[in-house]
């Protein structure tokens, strides 16, 4: 079918806007992505890099607060799984600190040469909790995710995440692992984990109590007797230029009132060196 020449010159006309329109928003797109990652993913020079655990995205930004209001530096952190992390460091990734969610990655990295002699310390110790979220099902104990009401159980996982790792080992002591294993559903990280049940994937998840707030919704302590104890790791990363930065913020994390800030978060705090 032939199209007459005012049909035609239409076509081009709306067909230069919508190319124009599309030309504009992709600019405005770019910009604002370029915006947003000049604050995250590129750090400014001189900005201390904290790769940390997952677990930990409730805890660190007080605690990286205080930290810059003391001394100035400021802090920029990379959240994400600890087995991520830890592969990224070996991959040659610009961090400053690792701070893990166990004490395996950051010993591997240490033998390998990829962490600054003698900055390997334990800061803190995660403590586990089933969590069921707002107006979800309820729970007076832990052996009720057998109930078939329980459809998805969240768990992070285990073979990379150590609260994934720590669950099963707990739901296997107290006899239900097998009764509920066709349940689960895996996270990558913890964060991963709680997110499932928060959007209604999963009624109930095991993550760490630091990523509980307040009055959201309801959950019931893992007994830490049922798994191996959680604790956390960190080091300073070799390859960093910021080596005098990296021990003042692993100075303050251990110091009193870095102890003070995990704990109020849900951590269990540990000794300083």
């Amino acid at each position: 079918m032939m199209m007459g020449p005012q049909l035609i010159g239409l076509f081009e006309a709306e067909s230069t806007v919508m190319t124009r329109l599309f030309i504009a928003f992709t600019i405005l797109f770019c910009v604002g992505c370029q915006s947003q990652n000049s604050s995250t993913d590129h750090p400014r020079s001189g900005d201390l890099v904290v790769a940390a655990a997952a677990n930990l995205t409730h805890a660190f930004p007080e605690l990286g607060q205080r930290f810059t209001d003391k001394t100035g530096v400021s802090v920029v952190f990379s959240f994400g799984s600890t087995a991520d992390l830890a592969k990224q460091i070996e991959n040659g990734a610009p961090f400053d600190v690792f701070a893990a969610a166990d004490t395996d990655h950051v010993a591997r990295l240490e033998a390998r040469g990829l962490l600054t002699p003698g900055t390997r310390a334990l800061y803190a110790q995660g403590r586990l909790v089933m969590w069921l979220p707002p107006n979800g099902l309820k729970a007076e104990r832990i052996e009720d995710v057998t109930r078939d009401a329980f459809e998805r159980v969240a768990i992070a996982k285990p073979d990379i995440a150590p609260y994934g790792r720590a669950t099963v080992e707990s739901l296997r002591n107290l006899g239900i692992w097998q009764q509920i294993e066709s349940k689960v559903v895996y996270g990558q990280s913890v964060s991963q984990t709680k997110q499932f049940a928060a959007t209604g994937n999963a009624e109930v998840a095991f993550i760490p109590l630091a990523l509980v707030k307040s009055g959201e919704g309801t959950f019931l302590h893992v007994d830490e007797r049922l798994h191996q104890p959680i604790d956390q790791a960190l080091g300073i990363v070799k390859a960093s230029s910021n080596q005098i930065q990296a021990r003042k913020f692993v100075e303050f994390l251990l110091s009193p009132e870095g102890q003070a800030i995990l704990s109020n978060k849900g951590y269990i705090s540990v000794k300083t060196p």
